[in-house]
């Protein structure tokens, strides 16, 4: 069964068909805001125009606007093929991504840019187990938290190396080609967003019925 593999919850834009194998092709760019723009034409570019029985997408926590693209771009696909659709987090596929590279790591933080200064953060261990929720924080407080020692991953360190230089950190952002590294049960989330933090924006009170008559 192949599957088609999209993610688009930074500023990276990446898609991947993939099957019992590896990896049977992909695509991957920084393409900062330009998601819509992009998700659909790099998936015409693999082989069958991507077309796949099951389609995995990231819902989250990442780009408020990049994450509803995926999702949506993924529900249609799903639609329009009759495939299965799943979904997985963008933090456990960055340390599935992590402890692949490097079988002598055995704890790992992930930390992701968030909004208004924020980071996403969630700590790991091998081979990818979560050993604490993940939550939105201010660098100052995630630093509270982390041990000095420990290895820290994507876009979100350089907030962190803003206030403590030596820290050891890996800039990097996620890959679509990695979700192979991903257990079933890491792979098999509903298909909706984790945004990590409330939006911005808030529904206005509803307003209240008059009663009786005016002055």
């Amino acid at each position: 069964m192949r599957t088609l593999v999209i993610e688009t919850a930074t500023a990276a834009c990446s898609v991947a068909l993939i099957d019992a194998d590896g990896v049977v092709a992909h695509r991957h760019e920084v393409v900062g805001r330009g998601h819509a723009e992009r998700l659909i034409a790099m998936v015409a570019e693999l082989p069958d125009g991507g077309r796949a029985s099951h389609i995995l997408v990231d819902c989250g926590p990442g780009s408020f606007t990049g994450i509803r693209v995926g999702i949506a771009a993924a529900r249609g696909l799903a639609l329009g093929w009759g495939a299965a659709l799943s979904g997985y987090t963008s933090l456990t596929l960055l340390a599935a991504a992590a402890f692949g590279r490097d079988p002598a790591c055995s704890e790992l933080a992930v930390v992701l840019e968030g909004g208004h200064g924020e980071v996403f953060m969630q700590q790991f261990a091998a081979p990818l187990r979560a050993i604490a929720p993940f939550t939105s924080l201010r660098p100052e407080a995630a630093l509270e938290i982390l041990s000095p020692d420990l290895a820290l991953f994507c876009s979100g360190v350089r907030f962190i190396t803003a206030i403590d230089p030596q820290r050891r950190v890996h800039d990097v952002l996620p890959d679509a080609a990695d979700a192979v590294l991903l257990p079933p049960q890491d792979a098999g989330l509903p298909p909706v967003p984790i945004y990590g933090r409330a939006p911005d924006a808030k529904p206005a009170a509803p307003r209240l019925p008059m009663t009786g008559a005016p002055a």
